[in-house]
C-alpha cells in the first residue's frame, strides 16, 4: 500500500484548487497515507520545495481562491531528462505517487512522470473549461459567475447611455466562458474561437439590433485574442448610433472565493484521485460526466475532440 503521496498545482490558478488540496489531504490521511505539498508546481518539485500537509494545515482553505501551494509554468518539463530528474527527486523523498491539478500541460507532465514509475493522477483545474474529458473543470463556475456579475453591472450603465459594451473574457482556445456568460446575460453578440469572427457581420448585427429591433443598448462578449476589443468598440461607435465601450475583465476572472459548485466538484475529484492512486493506478485523470465522477486514461483524455457547443450557439440565435 502507498504510504506517501504528493500534490501540486500547476499552470494558471483557478478557484477551487484549495478545496481539492483539502480533499486530497484529508482523504489520504484518513486512510493512513502521508501527504506532501509541493510548492510552485513542477518547478517547485525540481527545487525540492516541499511541505508536509495535515488535516489541520488545510483547515479553512476551501473558501479561499487561488492555491495555497502556489503555481508556476515550467516549459522545460517537456524534456525527458528533466522529468527523469523529477522522478528521482520524488523517490529520494519516498513520495510514491502524485496528484497534479491544472490544465492539459499539467496532464502531460503527469503522464510523463507515470512513464518514469511515479503513478500520477491529474485533476482538471482551469477556468477556461477546455479539458475535453470532463463536462466541467474546477474553477469554471466561479469564473463564469464573476463574468456574469461584471456584465450585469455593465448592462445597467449601458442602458442609461445608449451604449454597446464590448466585454473581453478569458478562454483563447475555448469559448465556454463567453457562450455561457452570453446566454446567462442575454448578450446580443457572442464571439468565440468556435464560431469565428467576421467584423463586418458583427457591425451589421449591431446596426440591425439598434435600427430594426430598436434596442437601447447592446452587449458583445468576445473571447480573448480574437481581436482588439477597444478597436471593435471604436468601430461600433463610428458605424452605429451606439457609443461603443470596451471592458477587458482580465485576471479578475481567476480570483474570488469558489462557488459551492466548484467546492463540491473539487472535493469529489480530490477524493476520487486518492482512491485511484490507492488502487495502484497511474496516468489517469479525473472528470465529471453526467454528474458522475470518473477516471480516464490521460492519453485518451488528451486525444479527445473539443466539446461541441453548437447547440448553445443555436439556442442563442433563437433567443437573441
Amino acid at each position: 500500500m502507498i504510504k506517501k503521496i504528493g500534490v501540486l498545482t500547476s499552470g494558471g490558478d483557478s478557484p477551487g484548487m484549495n478545496a481539492a488540496i483539502r480533499a486530497i489531504t484529508r482523504s489520504a490521511t484518513t486512510q493512513g497515507v502521508e501527504v506532501i505539498g509541493i510548492y510552485n508546481g513542477y518547478k517547485g518539485l525540481l527545487e525540492e520545495n516541499f511541505v508536509p500537509l495535515s488535516r489541520s494545515s488545510v483547515s479553512d482553505i476551501m473558501v479561499k481562491g487561488g492555491t495555497m501551494l502556489g503555481s508556476a509554468r515550467l516549459p522545460e518539463f517537456k524534456d525527458n531528462e528533466v522529468v527523469k530528474q523529477a522522478a528521482a527527486i520524488l523517490r529520494k523523498h519516498d513520495i510514491e505517487a502524485l496528484v497534479t491539478i491544472g490544465g492539459d500541460g499539467t496532464y502531460k507532465g503527469a503522464l510523463a512522470l507515470t512513464s518514469h514509475g511515479i503513478n500520477c493522477v491529474g485533476l482538471p483545474g482551469t477556468i477556461d473549461n477546455d479539458i475535453a474529458s470532463t463536462d466541467f473543470t474546477i474553477g469554471f463556475d466561479t469564473a463564469l459567475n464573476t463574468v456574469i456579475q461584471a456584465i450585469d453591472k455593465l448592462r445597467d450603465t449601458s442602458s442609461s447611455h445608449h451604449r454597446c459594451s464590448v466585454v473581453e473574457v478569458m478562454g483563447n482556445r475555448c469559448g465556454d466562458l463567453a457562450i455561457y456568460a452570453g446566454l446567462s446575460c442575454g448578450a446580443e453578440v457572442i464571439i468565440t474561437p468556435e464560431n469565428g469572427y467576421d467584423e463586418v457581420e458583427v457591425l451589421n448585427l449591431i446596426k440591425y439590433y439598434e435600427e430594426v429591433k430598436n434596442k437601447k443598448h447592446a452587449i458583445v462578449i468576445i473571447s480573448e485574442k480574437i481581436t482588439d476589443a477597444e478597436m471593435l468598440a471604436n468601430k461600433i461607435s463610428k458605424t452605429s448610433g451606439f457609443s461603443g465601450r470596451a471592458t477587458v475583465l482580465g485576471h479578475v476572472q481567476r480570483g474570488g472565493s469558489p462557488t459551492a459548485f466548484d467546492r463540491v466538484l473539487a472535493t469529489r475529484m480530490g477524493d476520487k484521485a486518492v482512491e485511484v492512486l490507492l488502487q495502484g493506478l497511474g496516468g489517469q485523470c479525473i472528470g465529471i460526466m453526467d454528474n458522475q465522477i470518473v477516471s480516464i486514461d490521460i492519453e485518451t483524455a488528451l486525444s479527445m475532440p473539443k466539446k461541441s457547443r453548437k447547440h448553445l450557439f443555436k439556442l442563442h440565435e433563437r433567443l437573441v
